[in-house]
Order: C-alpha cells, then sequence, then structure tokens
C-alpha cells in the first residue's frame, strides 16, 4: 500500500509480502529515501536522485496509473539495487539529516548508506 502526504512531502509505502515485508519512506522534504527490510532486519538509506526517482507529484499519477491500469507504462519506474556495506546506528547528526519520518522508521538498526 502507499501513503501520500502531501502537506508534510512524504510517502510511506508498505509491503506486506511475508518474509520479504518491508516499509519505505520517501521524505521530500529531506531528501533521502529510506527503507525497512524486516527480514534483514536493517534500514537502507539513500539520498533522493531526481533521475531516477519521480517527484511527489508524478510518484501520485503513477500509483494511480498501476491502480486503475494495472500496468504502468512509464519509463520513470524505480529499481534500486543495494550493496552491503559499512553499517552505522543512527545518530543524532545524521537524524538531523534524514529527517523524523525516517528516524521513526529507522531508529535502532543498522544503517547502510
Amino acid at each position: 500500500t502507499m501513503t501520500i502526504h502531501n502537506a508534510n512531502q512524504i510517502v510511506e509505502v508498505h509491503v506486506g509480502s511475508g518474509l520479504y515485508s518491508s516499509d519505505t519512506i520517501f521524505d521530500y522534504s529531506s531528501g533521502y529515501v529510506a527503507t525497512r527490510l524486516f527480514s534483514r532486519n536493517a534500514c537502507f538509506i539513500m539520498k533522493i536522485n531526481k533521475e531516477y526517482i519521480p517527484e511527489l507529484q508524478e510518484l501520485g499519477r503513477l500509483a494511480f496509473e498501476r491502480q486503475t491500469m494495472k500496468e504502468v507504462y512509464s519509463p520513470n519506474n524505480v529499481w534500486v539495487r543495494f550493496q552491503s556495506g559499512n553499517s552505522i546506528f543512527g545518530r543524532a547528526k545524521e537524524w538531523l539529516i534524514y529527517g523524523r519520518a525516517i528516524e521513526q522508521l529507522c531508529a535502532g538498526l543498522p544503517l547502510y548508506q
């Protein structure tokens, strides 16, 4: 499911798929995306690259398209591959950069950038 909070410039995506369940937050005000993978008990954070990740308004349109058409005929599909690296636990400085919504999603988990 996808929830778009236009006032806060935040998009929440919840994938319920058993072992592969995840939560993702696109925080357009801070400029970061965070994905929490429940099977790995970790959070992956990346900077929003406008070349690959659509604007908030475009994301809403793509979600509507997918819901109504069951298939998105758009080149703006987002596929991300994370590579394991060194993890850190969020410190106060990182949470100020990433924003409150991402802090709530990832607090206490290893962070991979």
